[in-house]
């Protein structure tokens, strides 16, 4: 009887591995195909049936890009933009955590759900209002517009708030006896305790802000202030589209979140679950 449960256990956790399997192949085929596109030549890159390993690689397509549209520059103001956000959005997401969390003031409940309620408005609902309002500060067309923007997530509070709430209070009431300011505990017990929980808000917010394209459309008209997704579409003419160079420059743009990911996804893993379970 207890060969067969665990036959059956076994069983069950070998369906559940084969489609973790099945459906990490089946999102990692976008990315092969891209690459795969990127060393092709432009005539083959939508040949059927799809040569995943070219023949031929054209590295050249690599060499390309940085020739034809000014893409360093896209990845400076990216990296700009994205770097500033990120690390604004850690401060003021923790902060807030912070707050909501170990603090205690009249309506911190009622005032954290209303603020939390605000993930569910889509962007699109005050677009043209905060338009306007950045138009009336003269803040279109700056680097400074977009980071002020996207200084504030509520995502983010959420996310750090939850993992405070499972910091033990009676920690903090020691540091406070110890003459240790509420910046202080911040500083110095809050933070080194949340790698994880910022690991994670570092990952969502880089991601974010490295792949937003409305925002800098919208905002951004000078050349030189494009981010380096506004730069991919200047592959694009008003005749013809080179995809192969379109998929290369896509690639390149693609490394940096890698690296990221690949250095912070160990605390990211353990963020998502101990965010999700405590509270």
């Amino acid at each position: 009887m207890a060969g067969s449960k665990k036959n059956t256990e076994t069983l069950k956790m070998v369906l559940i591995y084969a489609a973790l399997i099945l459906m990490a192949v089946i999102m990692l085929v976008p990315f092969a195909w891209m690459i795969s596109a990127s060393l092709k030549l432009e005539k083959d890159v939508f040949s059927f049936p799809i040569v995943w390993i070219p023949k031929d690689p054209q590295w050249s397509n690599y060499q390309e890009i940085w020739k034809k549209v000014p893409l360093m520059t896209g990845f400076a103001n990216t990296f700009k933009l994205t770097i500033a956000t990120t690390v604004l959005q850690l401060v003021t997401s923790s902060f807030a955590a912070y707050a909501f969390a170990k603090l205690e003031f009249k309506g911190r409940d009622t005032i954290f759900m209303l603020y939390v309620m605000t993930i569910s408005i889509p962007w699109q609902v005050y677009m043209v209002p905060q338009f306007k309002m950045m138009t009336m500060f003269g803040l279109t067309d700056s680097h400074l517009g977009i980071i002020l923007m996207h200084a504030f997530t509520a995502t983010g509070v959420f996310l750090m708030r939850q993992f405070f709430m499972g910091i033990p209070t009676e920690l903090l009431e020691a540091a406070r006896i110890d003459g240790l300011s509420e910046y202080g505990i911040w500083a110095r017990l809050m933070l080194p305790l949340s790698k994880p929980a910022i690991a994670t808000l570092c990952i969502t917010s880089f991601t974010f802000e490295w792949n937003d394209f409305m925002g800098p459309l919208i905002y951004l008209s000078t050349s030189s202030k494009k981010t380096v997704q506004l730069m991919l579409r200047m592959f694009n003419t008003q005749y013809s589209s080179n995809y192969a160079q379109i998929m290369a420059a896509a690639t390149v743009a693609l490394i940096p979140v890698l690296i990221l990911f690949a250095f912070l996804q160990r605390y990211f893993v353990e963020g998502v679950a101990s965010s999700g379970i405590k509270g």
